[in-house]
């Protein structure tokens, strides 16, 4: 890995909004992706408290360039779940003026659910790239979840979202899930991720924090189902 690659995972309830009860129990991660040559970073699903998680990279001497959403649901992009309000990139917008990039099939639900509206967004396609410094970051379309979910990709980093857990995947009885494009996602969207990729997820709902695709790809019973049939018959909700 690049010594000028700048990463880090933060956990809801830990390293932000450590006095949040609801995010202490969401438990969610968001990640800083920088460049420490250039001093660039972009954030990956900011929410709870944009202050904190702007201040870490204020800390390390990182000057925002940019945000990253992996799908409209609150507690990623800010909103309401079940009467708790929770601050996101809408807020974040406020203090720092940057492009939120997220997928194309996105923008609408985010304008509904985060208050975002469509000249705030960037939108993009499947196969598009952001860049933090010199370091990409590809942006894969992973349908399922929702149906603008995003995984990204760099440095053999792969930051899935709710597309995939460590152990499970996203559920699919909210508005705009689909199980069968989930597994799709899972089975073909996300194929070409090597199993040397690093898996860090957007919730720690298991005991470690990542694990490498190799190790996820043969103990996640998610990818035990041989046929779009038996994954439905086994996790559609």
């Amino acid at each position: 890995m690049d010594e000028h690659f700048y990463f880090k995972q933060l956990t809801s309830g830990r390293d932000f909004a450590v006095d949040n009860g609801f995010a202490h129990q969401m438990v969610n991660h968001s990640y800083c992706i920088g460049d420490t040559e250039t001093r660039q970073a972009l954030l990956v699903d900011p929410a709870y408290d944009v202050h904190s998680i702007l201040s870490v990279l204020q800390n390390d001497g990182m000057d925002l360039v940019g945000v990253i959403l992996t799908h409209y649901h609150a507690d990623h992009a800010g909103g309401n779940i079940a009467g708790h309000e929770i601050a996101g990139a809408a807020q974040l917008l406020e203090l720092v003026d940057v492009p939120i990039h997220v997928q194309q099939d996105e923008v609408e639900y985010l304008g509904h659910a985060a208050g975002l509206t469509p000249d705030q967004l960037k939108p993009h396609q499947s196969g598009s790239t952001v860049k933090a410094g010199k370091f990409e970051i590809d942006l894969i379309h992973t349908p399922g979840h929702t149906p603008g979910s995003q995984c990204l990709l760099v440095e053999e980093h792969l930051l899935s979202g709710d597309t995939l857990f460590l152990h499970g995947c996203g559920r699919t009885d909210l508005p705009g899930g689909d199980p069968t494009e989930l597994y799709y996602s899972l089975t073909q969207r996300l194929a070409d991720v090597p199993d040397t990729a690093i898996l860090f997820p957007g919730h720690h709902y298991s005991a470690d924090f990542s694990s490498s695709m190799e190790y996820t790809r043969h103990n996640n019973s998610v990818f035990r189902p041989r046929s779009a049939e038996e994954w439905l018959a086994a996790f559609a909700s």
